[in-house]
């Protein structure tokens, strides 16, 4: 079903240097701390089940399922309900059970933190809940135990995705709420499944990872386990922007339907565009650029140096005291540009708005604390190249404009003013994921593509590090 055995052996990719660097320049509206959420892919390897005959249902030698997290509130749920059934209703028959037990198995290829013989268990109370009225009463506890263990495991954050706002940070349902919901739905099978999928670029990695697994030798490749859990983060309905850094494009999705892309360009292997999930709340129309630190060292400094300080006003550079639209300019003169070139005298540099700008025309801010946003460029030739990691770890865009029109959901009313930095409110949010997919779910079958800086082999490095199944 799926062809991408053959490619993924043939993608195999070099672990690169990663860099957290990039491009740094300061949010002139707000500034924000980055969260950087980190998840354990740890799966919990235990002995072998008791007995079906056992009178206390267990999750592993030692492990009772009074003791999973979720117990205590699934009992108390069910005390409630008088053990109303959710799953062995009359006439319902066991197939949504089934699936759970099915859905349960295959958390291990999905590197989801369970205890991994759940599934075991699961499937022996479905057994035994054919027996008695009290083996379906303790069947059921059983099952919506576990269902709630694998809906929180869902929501563990992407390891390495910085999630800079809190409306995109991952939040662990309550016991009681994925309870409620699953007794609620019209069908049991099908809120299974959507629950399961998560959104349609994990589904089909997933699927992949499963017909993988039934291969000679079995398992998950570390480059299908790596993008799991990137995708993982990513919404299954509403409208949000993603970018891609492995293949450098950004998808504009609205219910988990792509309704429209474009290239970007993205951070040069020195300076890698990092994993952001934030929100978009306005555009900058007119934008300053604000020069980075290491680029006034390298570029501009010795320019002046070689040039004059006439040379800043050529270019339209202004020197400011602080980062601040109204802050007071400072006279070039009075810079120690040696110092400036060698890095020991810190320079703030900001270019007007203009041909040369290379904000271009417009810029689309986030809240993160790397510096990192969307922007408009003027120098549409490197778009025409099939590799685009050439920024500093900014975005830049093919068509900025069109990405302003889908995020206002109108044509941009026309601005007469000239005035830099005029900040334009969004009717509504957008979440902006910038992520890292080097498996690619296209027409059927998952794509390879290359891991351009590294991260694949450093994740399975560092989930390599993690204690071994049943080590300490």
């Amino acid at each position: 079903m799926f062809g991408y055995l053959k490619r993924w052996q043939a993608f195999l990719s070099h672990a690169g240097h990663m860099h957290v660097q990039a491009c740094k320049e300061p949010d002139v509206i707000t500034k924000f701390l980055k969260n950087t959420a980190f998840a354990a892919l740890m799966a919990f390897a235990v002995p072998a089940a008791a007995a079906a005959d056992s009178p206390v249902i267990q999750a592993g030698a030692g492990i009772q399922i009074a003791s999973l997290p979720a117990a205590s509130a699934v009992a108390r749920y069910y005390d409630a309900r008088r053990n109303a059934p959710i799953w062995f209703k009359a006439g319902q028959g066991t197939g949504a059970a089934i699936q759970l037990v099915n859905i349960l198995k295959q958390a291990p290829i999905e590197g989801l933190a369970i205890p991994s013989d759940l599934a075991v268990q699961v499937e022996a109370a479905v057994a035994r809940a054919q027996a008695s009225p009290a083996a379906a009463v303790e069947a059921d506890r059983l099952l919506s135990t576990a269902w709630v263990a694998y809906v929180q495991a869902l929501s563990a954050p992407t390891r390495g995705m910085i999630y800079a706002d809190s409306f995109v940070m991952p939040k662990t349902p309550s016991a009681e709420l994925v309870l409620a919901r699953i007794a609620a739905a019209p069908s049991l099978s099908a809120h299974l499944k959507s629950v399961s999928d998560v959104n349609p670029i994990y589904a089909a990695l997933r699927s992949a990872a499963i017909e993988q697994a039934k291969l000679p030798g079995g398992g998950t490749s570390l480059q299908l386990a790596a993008n799991l859990d990137r995708a993982r983060s990513l919404p299954a309905r509403g409208r949000f922007v993603m970018v891609d850094a492995a293949t450098q494009r950004l998808w504009m999705y609205e219910d988990g339907r792509i309704v429209d892309s474009m290239k970007v360009i993205v951070g040069m292997n020195e300076l890698p565009t990092p994993m952001i999930a934030s929100m978009l709340y306005y555009t900058t129309f007119n934008p300053y650029w604000h020069v980075p630190d290491h680029l006034v060292r390298k570029t501009l400094a010795p320019d002046v140096l070689k040039m004059g300080p006439g040379y800043l006003k050529s270019h339209g550079y202004q020197i400011v005291s602080e980062w601040d639209n109204n802050s007071p300019l400072l006279d070039p003169a009075s810079v120690n540009w040696k110092g400036a070139a060698a890095g020991t005298v810190h320079v703030k540099i900001r270019q007007l708005p203009g041909g040369d700008n290379s904000m271009g025309k417009m810029k689309f801010p986030f809240p993160n604390g790397e510096g990192i946003y969307l922007h408009d460029t003027p120098d549409k030739a490197k778009f025409a190249q099939s590799l685009r990691t050439m920024s500093n770890g900014c975005i830049r865009l093919e068509d900025a404009p069109r990405l302003a029109r889908w995020l206002f959901g109108h044509e941009p009313a026309a601005l007469t003013s000239t005035a830099p930095e005029q900040y334009v409110p969004f009717a509504k949010g957008v979440p902006v994921y910038v992520t890292y997919l080097t498996a690619q779910p296209q027409l059927g079958e998952v794509t390879p593509v290359k891991d351009i800086y590294g991260r694949d082999q450093m994740q399975a490095a560092r989930t390599a590090a993690l204690p071994t199944a049943g080590g300490s």
